[in-house]
């Protein structure tokens, strides 16, 4: 009885003393949230491991901004938060970490609007922080340059790629006119099949992607769609796709089944409580206003041509004045395997797209 007392004595001293021990310096160097002072922000700012976007209002005046950042426990920011700048160009800010080891370099801008009507795949740049992989980037009517997003950032943590070429992402030369996207369904090794996630669908969306909320789910992760001040009509381009030999779902063969790729956009009002559509409500939001889906996603070795109708939903009417004011948001969406955000598909299936175009409606 002795012997035991003491024992519990001394887990209960070890408990205080680590109960009292002053915690380790966090070491992360991340920007949380982004706030600006009055009301010229059209939709809430899009942040990434490596860039925050402002999307404003096209009579905002933009000369003396101050915006104002959240910033992971300890760390800090310079320029300091709530510094006025003219964000007529973009201003680079760096985060340290609290323990003073880590740093991040941030890319904060302004767009006045946050979708084009025709995309190209020609201009891809490297993931800034160790150029892993690429991100592709097309060109606003307004001139400003917005990325596409993609699940690359979350394959990277499985240690599977080597180079950019190994990612489910990536640009391809051979396209229907100059260069044009490629997307591959990746086996994601034993780090991925350890989290119940052996496969990685290729996919390229309007949005943005965050990884820190990817896992366990990477449907959480993505963010689809930006501001659009146009109602669309049809969404139409080139394709080209193979499927993968072998059919898996949670990990097993399933015999007899063939892999398909996707090819959708979605049109939809944001409010205070809905401001993005994720990887779980995209077809099922009451928000939606109109959906255009491939509805043939045969396989073929030609560059194929799609034109999807954008089909409303009953009973919804468009708010002119807040369509003009971005109240409404576009995203298209590709991927390789059309249930890969469930990862079941089949490895090396393969889609192309290229020359994509929206056409608004004339109504």
């Amino acid at each position: 009885m002795r012997q035991r007392n003491f024992f519990l004595f001394l887990m209960l001293a070890f408990v205080g003393l680590s109960c009292i021990r002053e915690e380790a310096p966090n070491a992360e160097a991340d920007i949380l949230s982004c706030t600006v002072p009055g009301d010229i922000l059209i939709t809430e700012p899009e942040i990434t491991n490596e860039s925050v976007t402002m999307t404003v209002r096209g009579d905002a005046d933009i000369s003396q901004l101050a915006p104002e950042f959240t910033l992971t426990p300890g760390a800090t920011i310079s320029p300091a938060s709530g510094t006025p700048f003219d964000f007529s160009s973009p201003r680079t800010y760096t985060v340290t970490s609290e323990d003073g080891n880590w740093t991040k370099t941030y890319t904060v801008r302004c767009i006045l609007s946050g979708v084009s009507q025709q995309y190209h795949f020609e201009n891809v740049a490297l993931e800034p922080t160790n150029g892993r992989y690429h991100i592709f980037y097309d060109y606003t009517s307004s001139g400003d340059s917005v990325a596409w997003a993609s699940a690359n950032a979350g394959y990277a943590l499985t240690g599977v790629p080597v180079s950019p070429t190994d990612y489910p992402t990536m640009q391809c030369d051979s396209g229907y006119v100059g260069k044009c996207a490629k997307l591959v369904t990746r086996s994601t090794g034993a780090f991925g099949s350890m989290l119940g996630m052996p496969l990685a669908s290729g996919n390229l969306f309007i949005g943005t992607f965050d990884v820190q909320n990817a896992l366990p789910d990477g449907r959480r992760g993505m963010r689809m769609g930006r501001p659009c001040t146009y109602v669309p009509a049809y969404v139409s381009g080139y394709y080209k796709y193979k499927a993968g030999e072998t059919y898996e779902k949670d990990g097993e063969v399933v015999a007899g089944r063939t892999d398909q790729c996707d090819i959708y956009a979605i049109f939809y009002e944001t409010s205070d409580e809905v401001s993005y559509l994720d990887g779980f409500n995209y077809l099922t939001s009451s928000n939606l206003i109109s959906v255009a889906r491939i509805s043939d996603q045969r396989e073929t070795d030609e560059w194929t041509h799609f034109y999807i109708p954008f089909i409303a939903r009953a009973g919804k009417v468009i708010d002119k004045e807040k369509l003009a004011r971005g109240g409404y948001n576009l995203a298209i969406v590709f991927a390789s395997s059309i249930h890969g955000d469930t990862y079941e598909g089949a490895v090396g299936s393969t889609l192309y797209v290229d020359e994509v175009q929206v056409i608004q409606s004339n109504e």
